[in-house]
């Protein structure tokens, strides 16, 4: 798939963990594991601003396209 997540990426810079970010995001800890690995299908802009609004990033801090 051409779009790569780069969750673990900002929250190894952030030293945050998946537990912490979980209760700051308001998210399951199954479905931010699942996006944290790259495995979901589809992201709301209302999980992806939460996500960046509690690791005070940009959006494509956390998302890249790369060509296949």
């Amino acid at each position: 798939m051409p779009i790569v997540v780069n969750l673990d990426v900002m929250m190894a810079k952030r030293k945050i963990s998946l537990n912490e970010l979980s209760e700051k995001v308001d998210i399951t800890l199954s479905n931010l594991s699942i996006l944290k690995t790259g495995k979901a299908k589809a992201v709301r802009f209302t999980t992806l601003e939460a996500i960046c609004k509690a690791l005070d990033c940009q959006p494509g801090d956390i998302l890249e396209f790369v060509e296949d």
